[in-house]
């Protein structure tokens, strides 16, 4: 088997020739393909196997504006604004920063489980089985019916009232 290629630009082009009698199928596709790769512009052209040519999608550069740009950097500035009056409405700034803190020792104990669990052997496949399974009980149960939405839209309220503490209804 000989192997014909092409470097332009820091991409290879290449695609096998089998020498026997009988070559197989889809090696003159790919010599031709060779031949019509050549001709096209070097960023267009991503993979060549025999038989076959891939293209890269077109390039798309974005181009920046100074109006976006401000725009960008005037609603940064907002956010920032909002969320440094928001700190000083805290009164009680070192029970948020522990619950914060927290909550990121939780996310980070938590993938360490997840990390264990998924270097057990079939284990994660299992996991992928029970998560689906509730999924379709979730579905069945609580998105099917449309009295069962409302059942749902109802509890989802009653815990946002007992985390807010606000009264907000659904109608």
């Amino acid at each position: 088997m000989a192997m014909a290629a092409a470097v332009a630009g820091g991409i290879t082009v290449s695609t096998r020739i089998c020498t026997t009698q009988s070559p197989p199928h889809g090696v003159a596709g790919g010599v031709m393909a060779l031949h019509f790769a050549r001709n096209l512009p070097v960023s267009r052209v991503s993979v060549l196997r025999t038989g076959s040519l891939k293209f890269s999608p077109l390039p798309i550069r974005a181009t920046s504006s100074e109006d976006t740009s401000t725009t960008s950097s005037v609603q940064t500035e907002e956010v920032l604004t909002n969320l440094k009056e928001k700190w000083d409405a805290v009164e009680n700034k070192p029970t948020v920063l522990i619950y914060g803190g927290g909550a990121l020792l939780a996310l980070w104990i938590s993938s360490i489980i997840v990390a264990a669990i998924n270097s057990v052997p079939l284990l994660p496949k299992l996991m992928e089985l029970i998560g689906l399974g509730y999924t379709g009980w979730f579905v069945y149960r609580y998105l099917l019916f449309k009295s069962s939405r409302k059942e749902l839209a109802t509890d989802v309220e009653e815990l946002k009232k007992k985390i807010t503490g606000s009264t907000s209804t659904i109608e």
